[in-house]
């Protein structure tokens, strides 16, 4: 064999051929896709569904109602009914303070009370403090020496006109009525003083009666028991915490929405969560809304109201979606149908018979299928698993599979 010359070598039991030119052999240069085989394929074609957007957030779940429950007034802590987790009804009695000196104090305001009653003219018992000024003993007796003197002034003027009374008579009378009306407005002024410490001591009474009710802390809603900082036997002073409790019905979601998107968020929306340890998915409703953005996060405070079930409960760290649309039209492809390599997303479509490679952007992402929001068509057939497939290459492939 001469050195110059072109020889094929052939590999019969491999069933490839490799040609060597003169010389040296063409080692390292690619196949010519077009010149390979066809490749069998799975194929699908990019349609339109209607798919939710939403908008992703993080937040709490927090308690519908929470208040601490305290004593108005001060004393010392005689029972004490509920513990950690005891579920309560409205009015329900929590917490009772020793009410001995209160119920003291609701007797001496009761007392003082029928007192000034009594001095007004009114019966000792009763709820009922109104009474006419004339109706007041001290003034119809006022009233009545007045008019008696206003009388007699009348007769001796009538009489002195006549010749009959003397000058001194007539100023007697006059004197006499001076004196009475002054009186009669006396009268009216103490009455009306008497009406006042009537008033003055009603307050005192139903203020006494407040403070002895007071005594007994009541709970100010349907809930349960989150923490009971208070033991019995201990004083409490006006204030202190006595029982924390929770109403849990229903749970507020707190979310933070990034200001970019704040606008798109809407009283009403439904809002999907997943709570850690919990594979539930779980919904509420966009309920409030805050009317400003928080200046140092630039995010939107957001409240939905979620009905407490499975392991839902306050101070739960939820990851939630708003859908901001329920059914937006969107293109997609089957998601074994996106590759991505070095940083970029492509799919392989077929045309003519070929496979070419297209560079895509996606967006949402469901169970088995990828939204592709550009670099795509509808209608146009993707390639299912192109791994290893080239551009140029020729492909055979069955009837599309469904998307």
């Amino acid at each position: 064999m001469k050195v110059g010359a072109c020889v094929v070598i052939g590999a019969v039991g491999l069933g490839l051929a490799g040609l060597v030119s003169c010389g040296q052999p063409d080692r390292g240069k690619p196949a010519d896709p077009a010149a390979m085989p066809a490749r069998p394929v799975s194929v699908a074609r990019a349609q339109t569904r209607a798919i939710a957007r939403t908008i992703g957030a993080t937040g709490s779940l927090a308690a519908q109602e929470q208040a601490t429950l305290s004593a108005k007034v001060a004393g010392r802590l005689e029972r004490l009914e509920v513990d950690i987790g005891s579920e309560l009804r409205q009015g329900d009695l929590v917490a009772q303070i020793e009410p001995r000196d209160y119920e003291l104090g609701l007797q001496e305001a009761a007392a003082a009370l029928a007192q000034a009653r009594a001095a007004l003219g009114l019966p000792i018992a009763g709820d009922d403090d109104r009474i006419e000024l004339e109706q007041v003993t001290a003034v119809r007796q006022a009233r009545a020496v007045l008019e008696e003197a206003a009388k007699n002034r009348e007769r001796v003027q009538r009489l002195s006109g006549s010749g009959i009374a003397s000058q001194s008579e007539v100023d007697t009378v006059e004197a006499t009525y001076t004196v009475a009306a002054a009186r009669y407005d006396s009268a009216l002024e103490e009455a009306r003083g008497r009406m006042a410490t009537v008033a003055q001591r009603r307050a005192e009474f139903d203020l006494a009666r407040k403070r002895l009710a007071d005594a007994s802390v009541r709970a100010p809603f349907d809930g349960a028991v989150q923490a009971r900082p208070a033991t019995i036997g201990e004083y409490v002073a006006v204030g202190v915490p006595i029982v924390r409790l929770v109403k849990t019905a229903r749970l507020r979601l707190r979310l933070d929405v990034p200001e970019r998107e704040c606008a798109r968020v809407r009283v009403g929306q439904v809002v999907q969560l997943h709570v850690e340890g919990d594979s539930r998915l779980y919904t509420g409703q966009i309920a409030r809304l805050s009317p400003a953005l928080d200046e140092q996060t630039r995010t939107l405070r957001v409240e939905a109201d979620v009905p407490r079930q499975g392991s839902l409960r306050p101070g739960l760290f939820a990851r939630a979606q708003i859908v901001v649309a329920e059914a937006d039209p969107a293109l997609t492809v089957p998601e074994k149908a996106v590759i991505t390599f070095a940083g970029l997303e492509k799919v392989v479509v077929v045309e003519d018979g070929r496979a070419v490679e297209k560079v895509v952007s996606t967006g949402h992402r469901g169970p088995d299928w990828v939204e592709i929001v550009s670099g795509l068509s509808a209608g146009e057939t993707v390639v299912l698993n192109p791994g290893g497939l080239r551009t140029g290459q020729r492909v055979a492939r069955p009837e599309a599979e469904p998307n």
